[in-house]
């Protein structure tokens, strides 16, 4: 499988000609065969609105998991309130993506784990004008997975249930690791969790060097464009053109 958008959605025909119904973390239990749609939101705002556009019109939802501490966007930016209304607008749901890295003092501390996780759930809940129900972990540790994490109102989409009593398969790294479409295909497995990142995909394949050096070096295009939006006659101390774009 190619990371296209249509490659995508030949996966999502796949699921619809096994008789898989496309369910969410909340009301999978009233499906027989089914499927959840999950995608990771590490890096790239704009991928997720334009994946969660594409899904809109081949009549799919899904849960897109945004993370709180990236460096990458800010979920209170103007910009990002904008793309995250237009995930919403398909009507897709929000879900926070939590990186236990980002707090090494807590490694161990379960309890305490828990409840960050519910203080940045309650901050992206503000940011998207919603509630936030279900969590999934960036990068999780064997002792996060392990633990099971149970927490107050809200679904650990890394719990056993989701974890182990469904069948898991990713596209970490750009790289599934294990067939996704002969699983599919086989119709061995009566719960699948597909967990996919927006990032990788385009209208035409791009390698993954090629994918990853074009979000590097469009950062220069979008800084400029965010100064834009902060300094009032921009092109007069410097023009568009002399953005160095490798």
């Amino acid at each position: 499988m190619d990371f296209t958008y249509k490659s995508y959605l030949k996966l999502i025909n796949k699921l619809r000609d096994k008789r898989y119904e496309i369910v969410t973390y909340q009301n999978w239990k009233q499906a027989g065969r089914c499927a959840i749609l999950r995608h990771d939101v590490d890096n790239d705002l704009q991928k997720a609105a334009a994946m969660a556009e594409f899904e809109k019109s081949i009549g799919v939802h899904s849960t897109y998991f945004l993370l709180l501490t990236s460096d990458f966007y800010n979920v209170f930016s103007k910009e990002s309130q904008r793309l995250i209304d237009k995930i919403k607008w398909g009507g897709h749901f929000i879900g926070l993506h939590f990186d236990e890295v980002r707090y090494p003092e807590l490694m161990g501390k379960t309890e305490e784990i828990k409840s960050r996780i519910l203080y940045e759930s309650n901050i992206l809940s503000e940011a998207i004008n919603d509630t936030v129900k279900v969590v999934s972990m960036h990068r999780p540790s064997k002792e996060i997975l392990d633990a099971d994490l149970r927490i107050p109102d809200m679904v650990n989409s890394y719990g056993s249930v989701f974890f182990h009593d469904f069948k898991y398969l990713s596209d970490s790294r750009r790289r599934w690791r294990e067939p996704v479409e002969e699983i599919i295909d086989s119709s061995e497995y009566e719960r699948l969790h597909i967990l996919t990142h927006p990032f990788w995909y385009f209208e035409e394949g791009k390698t993954l060097e090629k994918t990853v050096s074009d979000f590097v070096n469009s950062a220069n295009l979008q800084r400029y464009e965010q100064m834009e939006d902060n300094i009032t006659d921009l092109r007069s101390i410097m023009k568009r053109e002399g953005v160095r774009i490798c």
